[in-house]
């Protein structure tokens, strides 16, 4: 490209697109899985695409990877291990061991192109990869999930592309009931869960799926995600053993680790549910 141009994903189903100006295109490789591109913008620094949709921009990533990561470590009582499939940017990675109570972090993305781009176009989401407490698998997250011995996670993050291709197994009842068996008994697992806004349909089915595999408390937990259809997005979290949410606010307020958007007064404000998505969920 000689000149800047528009890049845009168009959303189908919201009816709404977002779009960057891009002075070129850095890199593609077509994987055995989906087709990985990533480009130079004049204002968001690089921004990767996964088949069409927008995934990762240097500008923006950290409200997805810090709130993917920081409500959930932050509520467990003491998470030492953890489990995140997906997520082959590395970025939540680099998140959870900021926390220097876990032991073991294992990330299980079924497509390695993911990380090698990561480690390529966005080196700083992927500078905790090298950590010894770090485990990185380049394999089938649902097979993972079955084969994790019962009672032996205590945070599971499913930090995964939208409920299609690769990632359509990672939205059901029979992975969902694999977590579950996988999480201690006050384990909690974290759902990327779309936009709160014009995708609550999704939102309320996951949480009927996460239901019916055991789970008994949930939560979700609105943030800002320029990148993703209509700018806002959320995650929802999973409480096996009907514990709440209450989290250790005094921990998170007094964190040693620097986070650019969590804190304890962002995580007590997002548990604030607006509401029309409160009627939303609860029909």
């Amino acid at each position: 490209m000689s000149e800047p141009t528009w890049l845009y994903e168009n959303f189908k189903p919201t009816g709404s697109a977002i779009g960057f100006r891009v002075t070129r295109k850095l890199d593609e490789v077509e994987s055995p899985f989906q087709k990985i591109e990533v480009y130079e913008s004049t204002d968001w620094g690089n921004v990767m695409l996964i088949d069409g949709a927008m995934m990762v921009t240097s500008r923006d990533n950290f409200l997805y990877h810090e709130m993917m990561s920081h409500p959930a470590l932050f509520t467990h009582p003491d998470p030492r291990r953890v489990v995140i499939i997906g997520g082959g940017d590395c970025g939540t990675l680099r998140e959870v061991l900021k926390h220097p109570g876990v032991e073991t972090a294992v990330q299980c993305d079924i497509d390695e192109q993911v990380t090698r781009m990561a480690e390529k176009h966005f080196p700083e989401l992927c500078e905790s990869n090298g950590d010894a407490r770090a485990e990185i698998l380049f394999d089938d997250g649902i097979a993972y999930m079955k084969k994790c011995a019962p009672g032996s996670v205590d945070v599971v993050i499913v930090d995964s592309t939208d409920p299609v291709g690769p990632a359509e197994g990672l939205f059901n009842k029979a992975f969902f009931e694999s977590c579950h068996r996988a999480l201690r008994d006050d384990g909690i697992l974290v759902q990327q869960s779309e936009s709160p806004l014009v995708l609550v349909d999704l939102i309320r089915e996951m949480r009927a799926e996460m239901g019916k595999a055991g789970f008994d408390s949930f939560q979700t937990l609105p943030f800002p995600q320029p990148c993703y259809p209509s700018g806002w997005w959320s995650c929802t979290l999973a409480r096996k053993g009907g514990r709440g949410f209450g989290f250790r606010e005094d921990a998170a307020a007094g964190k040693a680790f620097e986070t650019k958007y969590y804190s304890a007064d962002i995580h007590r404000a997002a548990q604030v549910v607006p509401p029309f998505l409160r009627k939303a969920l609860a029909g």
